[in-house]
């Protein structure tokens, strides 16, 4: 696979999330979310995992394509609700950017492989499939994390936190701890608290 075939899909991609209503300032210039969503991905993939293969290249960057395509309000506002919009949204996610892929020539084994990924289906068996988990958390943890915490009770922070941890890797662990100096003190208080169960 050439850098040019990777690079088409990436342009695809980021000519889909373009789309987003979200947007947010980012060196003081104002760009759609999921377009910078899915550059924050690329470059913790890069950062995780240097040799990644070019299909788990793309399932980082496809990870929340056209997310914004599927409110939560699209799903009942309880428990079972909230599995079923996440669910969906996997499944979203894997046919827009196996859409993409088709377009562009990739193989049918190549496009189902990564809409396993981007589904994270069996993440402790697939270690490509848990480096995209991994990114995703690592994002949220760099970027989000703090305006999250901002939001909600330490009880709140840490019972997220912990779920968050549970889901990632050795090599996720090690990079999201390189991230908590990094945070407000009561965050780093309340991760601490959340990944030791103190």
């Amino acid at each position: 696979m050439t850098t040019d075939r990777l690079a088409a899909v990436f342009a695809a991609i980021d000519a889909e999330n373009a789309d987003d209503p979200t947007k947010i300032v980012v060196d003081g210039a104002e760009r759609p979310y999921a377009v910078v969503y899915g550059e924050r991905m690329s470059v913790r993939l890069a950062k995780l995992a240097p040799g990644a293969s070019d299909l788990l290249k793309i399932a980082a960057r496809a990870q929340h394509i056209r997310r914004f395509d599927v409110p939560r309000s699209s799903q009942a506002m309880d428990k079972a609700g909230y599995y079923a919009w996440r669910n969906g949204l996997k499944k979203h996610h894997a046919e827009v950017v196996g859409r993409l892929m088709e377009k562009l020539g990739w193989s049918a084994e190549d496009i189902a492989r990564v809409g396993q990924m981007v589904r994270k289906e069996r993440i402790r068996q697939d270690p490509e499939a848990q480096t995209v988990e991994d990114c995703a958390s690592l994002v949220f943890l760099e970027h989000e994390y703090a305006a999250f915490g901002e939001k909600y009770t330490d009880e709140k922070v840490i019972d997220i936190v912990a779920k968050t941890w549970a889901k990632m890797s050795d090599a996720g662990h090690a990079q999201a701890l390189e991230l908590v100096p990094l945070l407000p003190e009561r965050l780093q208080t309340l991760t601490v608290k959340a990944v030791t169960g103190g």
